[in-house]
């Protein structure tokens, strides 16, 4: 994704089925930086009423590629990361702010901080992430 900008990126996004899917959409996208928003419907949610962790992990590493990919190029596939939940997402949207901490020739260790966006447009943190995103081969 490195030389795109916001659009191509959104396009890039919107040609994922389960992105789709989901309702995501890139908010802002470049130099090292991703932003994923998703709206919060009863489709995303879990018994109890919280927004499904499956679908937080999914904003994670979809953040998390996108903001790699600024840096290494749009070859990019995630090498693995991991959420710590730090509590029950609630409200009407899921924000996923995604940064590259480090990037080499052929891959790059990214954080995200994930938050609940209340009715009131509070942001509460409800997750935080870490990954490794690789170039993939041509």
């Amino acid at each position: 994704m490195n030389g795109l900008d916001l659009d191509s990126a959104r396009k890039v996004l919107d040609s994922q089925p389960f992105s789709r899917l989901v309702g995501a959409r890139i908010a802002a996208f470049g130099g090292g930086e991703a932003v994923l928003e998703v709206a919060v419907r009863d489709e995303l949610r879990q018994q109890n009423g919280f927004l499904h962790g499956g679908v937080i992990a999914y904003a994670a590493d979809n953040a998390i590629t996108f903001a790699a990919g600024s840096t290494l190029g749009p070859a990019v596939l995630t090498g693995g990361f991991s959420v710590q939940y730090v509590r029950p997402a609630t409200g009407r949207a899921l924000v996923a702010r995604a940064a590259v901490v480090h990037s080499g020739r052929r891959q790059a260790v990214v954080r995200c901080d994930l938050f609940a966006v209340g009715s009131d447009g509070d942001e509460t943190l409800c997750a935080v992430a870490q990954g490794t995103v690789l170039s993939a081969p041509s």
